[in-house]
């Protein structure tokens, strides 16, 4: 196990009605508000009023910006910047899915720095600060309302790309799953497969002894797997909700990190896929995850063989352990099928046009990824495994 330190300042509001109290948990941090969100669906629903309501209660001053799209776009986040800047925006509430909180993120970055926000996203420079930030969570499958990243598409060559920081983490969430239940099947599925992906990034590591935590993704990964055809044919359980919307900020809030290196190199692979396509991240991770198991499995076939029989309880043929190893990357993509999920790239009208574009672009700044460490080559290869 490797030596860590773990610190996560977010506070969780999890349950029934919990969206009436972000008010009084926003007004701690200034009475100047950006509320940031996506389409209508907020409107449609009546969160967005509630919201509005609790606010008006503590005399907060309400700013709004609509408008973020799956895989968020820069120019809002520099909207959202110059909006907070014009304003004196001292604390900002995101009311939306994962999409939403990254956009949140990147704008509260942007607002104390001169020079362009990309530059975070690029490595010329970083992060140091942030506004402080708030979130009412309506789609379980980012982890985004606590952890320290962001993920911002920039539509200039369509480079989709992560950057982070501490204080990044919002100050507090509300999760409340009710909220969920009207989300399509499709996007509570996409939501299931990125809160494993977050799992799996973290339990495919070549770090030895970390067995508290490779249990605990282990117990996480099955609890979400267990709830996820409840809730998709009874969306309104609110026991399955909560199950998987509680899952899905544990996959993410670091804990499952500690002691141990993870991957990656699954999520920059697929951020091409998505960056270029506009496909929707839980579906692309679906196409991209056990292309890269079946091309790096052989890397520690026994951590394989361990995932197959923990996580889906395949026998472990002494004999034979690659046919254990690859009966349990076999039951991971029948899982992803039976929840709606594509697994290869032809399903979703992918061709190899891009392929060695997109291998090029990820390597940008190195190999990919911790397990195995990938070249433009390696990435090729996985992205015709996918196909």
């Amino acid at each position: 196990m490797q030596n860590f330190t773990f610190s996560n300042k977010t506070k969780i509001i999890f349950g029934q009605d919990t969206e009436k109290t972000v008010g009084q948990e926003s007004v701690v941090f200034g009475k100047k508000l950006l509320l940031h969100y996506g389409g209508g669906s907020i409107k449609e629903s009546g969160l967005y009023d509630t919201v509005i309501q609790s606010l008006k209660e503590q005399n907060i001053e309400i700013f709004e910006l609509g408008g973020v799209k799956p895989n968020p776009r820069l120019s809002l986040v520099r909207e959202g910047i110059s909006l907070c800047k014009e304003q004196d925006i001292e604390f900002i509430l995101a009311v939306g899915g994962g999409s939403v909180i990254d956009s949140a993120k990147a704008i509260a970055a942007g607002v104390n720095y001169d020079g362009d926000v990309w530059d975070f996203f690029t490595g010329k420079a970083s992060v140091t600060d942030c506004l402080p930030i708030g979130v009412v969570v309506t789609i379980p499958a980012a982890g985004s309302e606590s952890s320290t990243g962001t993920v911002i598409t920039n539509e200039d060559g369509w480079y989709k790309r992560a950057t982070g920081h501490l204080a990044m983490r919002p100050q507090f969430a509300v999760l409340n799953p009710v909220l969920t239940y009207t989300l399509p099947s499709y996007q509570t599925a996409c939501g299931v497969t990125d809160m494993m992906a977050h799992i799996l990034e973290r339990y495919f590591t070549n770090v030895k002894n970390v067995e508290l935590t490779d249990r605990l993704s282990e117990a996480t990964l099955k609890t979400i797997i267990n709830n996820a055809h409840k809730a998709l044919e009874e969306p309104t359980n609110y026991d399955a909700r909560a199950e998987i919307m509680w899952s899905g900020t544990i996959a993410h809030n670091d804990l499952l990190d500690t002691g141990r290196i993870g991957d990656w190199a699954s999520h920059n692979i697929e951020h091409e896929l998505s960056g270029i396509y506009d496909l929707a991240h839980g579906a692309g991770l679906a196409i991209i995850f056990p292309a890269w198991m079946k091309y790096v499995y052989k890397q520690d076939v026994n951590r394989f063989v361990q995932f197959a029989n923990r996580v889906w309880d395949v026998e472990i043929d002494l004999n034979d352990l690659e046919r254990t190893a690859l009966a349990g990357i076999h039951k991971m993509e029948e899982f992803f099928q039976s929840i709606g999920m594509p697994t290869t790239l032809q399903e979703v009208d992918i061709d190899e046009t891009h392929f060695k574009e997109m291998a090029t672009k990820a390597t940008e700044r190195g190999p990919l990824g911790s397990f195995v460490k990938l070249s433009a080559e390696d990435i090729y290869e996985i992205y015709k495994l996918a196909r």
